[in-house]
């Protein structure tokens, strides 16, 4: 039982935190069994494909199309402006390709002087039930070392398109990922909120691409690591051609302790194995569900947690209600512990 609401701080990109964020929302000042006092995001600026790619390249700002999806997970599904931002413009006009939001948060950019200025603006255009913060403001890019000793500059050299039906990258294991610069600052508000959490989730996302370009950052993976907050931390359903071939769930957990150093007090894994005719699909793209050892979870330093936390359609994604109310059983069984554990008071 939560007797009052949680603070909770949310860490990734792509697709994984936006899905995770839609199902939070729903808890922001709720007034029943569980609520959020106060919800925030910590996103990576490293996209440099589509839209966000152009924008980056032609006006020298941070990539916005990671932000933009967060603001419209956050925002009120209903409102008129939520669908406006997510926008997209056809193959026949000069904008084809385009995001409206990602197009708006250039505008305000330029408007209000910086990104972070951007991001307030527009939250408070779409009244969004949480706050958003860039991992940094500066201008960083991925640079991948591989087994082979080959490098990889860029998130797209690195991640290519892992969708179904899309070409599967073709390069060596990762070994190390690194940003350029490697000294950035990050936002201090984003540490603030992550030593101010109940709760610190990382993911779910792709591990190279969208986890580690935020842990790199040296003070925003210290002050997870020092944080009294429950971490949990949130592994893929399928492995990824490009980042994660091969792997199982330690796999993505030792890859984390060892860019990051021990993030996570738990690792939550999917526990229901998807349809044989979804996982038909994904085979011929050299994908497949991500295994598990929890003894050697438990040897890294973290508690492995089952749940049924994804939904099918035309791919498997995580449900967001699964994901939240999960989230809130975690804290149920580990989180007032471990915070009274962490202050001593135990």
């Amino acid at each position: 039982m939560v007797d009052s609401g949680l603070r909770i701080v949310s860490v990734g990109g792509g697709t994984g935190l936006s899905t995770l964020l839609r199902g939070l929302k729903q808890f922001v000042h709720s007034d029943g069994r569980w609520s959020i006092e106060h919800l925030s995001a910590i996103v990576t600026v490293t996209d440099e494909g589509g839209s966000s790619g152009v924008l980056r390249k032609e006006l020298s700002m941070l990539p916005p199309g990671d932000v933009r999806n967060c603001i419209v997970a956050l925002a009120e599904e209903e409102l008129l402006l939520s669908k406006v931002f997510r926008y997209r413009f056809g193959a026949d006009t000069p904008l084809r390709g385009h995001s409206l939001g990602n197009l708006l948060l250039a505008a305000l950019t330029d408007l209000t002087g910086s990104f972070e200025s951007a991001i307030l603006a527009a939250s408070e255009v779409l009244a969004i039930r949480g706050e958003i913060y860039p991992s940094t403001l500066a201008d960083v890019r991925l640079r991948a070392i591989c087994a082979d000793g080959s490098v990889l500059i860029g998130e797209t050299a690195i991640s290519g398109d892992h969708f179904v039906g899309a070409p599967v990258p073709e390069h060596p294991p990762i070994r190390r990922l690194e940003i350029e610069p490697a000294e950035v600052q990050p936002v201090g508000r984003a540490l603030e909120a992550i030593a101010q959490a109940d709760m610190i989730v990382i993911g779910p996302g792709s591990l190279y691409t969208s986890i580690l370009p935020n842990l790199v950052i040296p003070a925003l993976g210290e002050a997870i690591r020092r944080a009294r907050a429950l971490r949990v931390y949130i592994c893929n359903v399928m492995t990824q051609p490009g980042e994660t071939s091969g792997y199982a769930a330690e796999d993505h957990l030792r890859a984390i302790v060892e860019h990051a150093g021990l993030v996570a007090d738990v690792v939550l894994i999917n526990g229901r194995r998807p349809s044989e005719s979804i996982l038909r699909t994904y085979e011929a793209q050299n994908q497949h569900p991500v295994r598990h050892d929890s003894d050697a979870i438990r040897e890294l330093g973290a508690n492995p947690f089952f749940a049924d936390v994804v939904a099918e359609g035309d791919f498997v994604r995580h449900d967001p209600e699964a994901l939240a109310q999960t989230l809130f059983r975690l804290f149920d069984r580990y989180g007032r512990r471990l915070q009274r554990i962490r202050r001593g008071e135990a």
